[in-house]
């Protein structure tokens, strides 16, 4: 079998933009990716056709060294670009595979280890009291564990002060908890949106055991800053989705700096690197809780993967408190439902999802940004 093609589609669905990936080969058997990088999709298209020549007219079988070839095959090695677009012909070269073999993606990775993935879902709103009806809704459906995300800005450029957002944020997750009772597992992303004192002043204005995990207080970029925050506060900390090599894992896992990694497969380079980081987090102690903001062909790689891996705590969905997704069933006809906020582990062969090529084609690519966030004084902050 001979890899004939690699076509990448950045589309976008009326809702938000995806990086699609196929792989073809000479024997008819396609394969199917998805890349990270939100919003930098034609970027990550540029990267995959310059990888579509050292790809073409080899075996898709091959799958570790073609990670390696793609990665070492330029001096300027790694970057999120590069490690997205590797992601996506990874995952891809992986659906290959298993299809051919006639096997589901997690038995190439040695096997599955349980029989459904917990999720975790993200209840909103506009004031507490919609939060918190929600959360509800939610536990009612049989989901077990929560993330809050309350009144972060969006828009075309919109004021954000976060130094403004501590005191109600903590006052809100106080309320939360209250009301959902200590059994549901709670916690809040701050999107990295806070620097380190602010962190501790919002970890400080709360009683512990509100929330059980904190997820991306700050930006990962320094490693220093981290270590400070940790030794400042005591809750469990979800950190890596924006970790794109095993090298930056690294020192979060083996300083134990966090307790809960967001390890995305579509940045960290696909299957083949992912496996590597969590062993590691194995070894100390560190369950997954994957990073999943994109769409059902890196939902399905996902899940693959949390099915092989010994420590999982909970898989990131969008889902409804129903288990309704805004997918398209139309470019997505078969993909990974969640019920009782719990994914069954797929048993098809490859990722046991079908993507129709011809809605993909049709789907017009629509550039997009995120919003731009400013401080009242006019100064950028993080998105």
């Amino acid at each position: 079998m001979k890899i004939t093609e690699v076509t990448p589609y950045p589309i976008f669905d009326g809702r938000r933009s995806f990086m699609l990936v196929k792989v073809s080969t000479d024997e008819g058997i396609e394969g199917w990716g998805e890349a990270g990088v939100t919003y930098r999709e034609l970027a990550v298209a540029g990267a995959i056709t310059h990888y579509r020549e050292l790809l073409v007219g080899q075996d898709p079988m091959d799958i570790g060294a073609h990670w390696q070839r793609m990665y070492r095959s330029q001096y300027f090695e790694g970057g999120r670009i590069l490690t997205g677009a590797i992601s996506a012909i990874d995952i891809a070269l992986h659906d290959i595979k298993g299809k051919a073999l006639g096997i589901p993606v997690h038995q190439l990775l040695g096997g599955k280890q349980r029989d459904y993935v917990p999720a975790f879902c993200t209840a909103g709103g506009n004031s507490n009291d919609e939060v918190i009806e929600n959360a509800k809704e939610y536990m009612q459906n049989g989901w077990q564990a929560i993330r809050v995300a309350w009144r972060f800005p969006w828009g075309d450029d919109v004021v954000f002060e976060p130094i403004e957002s501590i005191a109600p944020t903590a006052k809100l997750m106080t309320q939360v908890r209250t009301a959902l009772g200590d059994d549901i597992i709670l916690g809040l992303d701050y999107h990295h949106r806070l620097s380190v004192p602010e962190a501790v002043s919002f970890c400080n204005k709360m009683q512990q055991g509100t929330i059980d995990f904190l997820e991306e207080p700050i930006r990962d970029e320094s490693i220093q800053a981290y270590r400070a925050l940790r030794s400042m506060v005591d809750v469990p900390f979800a950190i890596g989705e924006e970790m794109s090599s095993k090298w930056q894992f690294l020192p979060y896992i083996e300083e134990n700096l966090t307790q809960f990694a967001r390890l995305d497969i579509c940045n960290i380079g696909g299957f083949t690197e992912a496996m590597k980081v969590i062993g590691w987090c194995e070894a100390h102690y560190i369950d997954l809780m994957p990073h999943n903001p994109l769409g059902p062909v890196c939902a399905a790689a996902s899940i693959h993967m949390c099915a092989a891996s010994a420590g999982v705590a909970w898989f990131e969905t969008g889902a409804g408190p129903t288990g309704s997704d805004n997918f398209s069933d139309e470019m997505f006809p078969t993909r990974p439902k969640v019920d009782n906020g719990r994914y069954a582990v797929p048993t098809a062969p490859g990722l046991g999802i079908e993507v129709n090529e011809e809605a993909i084609k049709a789907a017009k690519f629509e550039k997009r940004e995120f919003n731009f966030i400013r401080k009242r004084d006019g100064s950028y902050t993080n998105w």
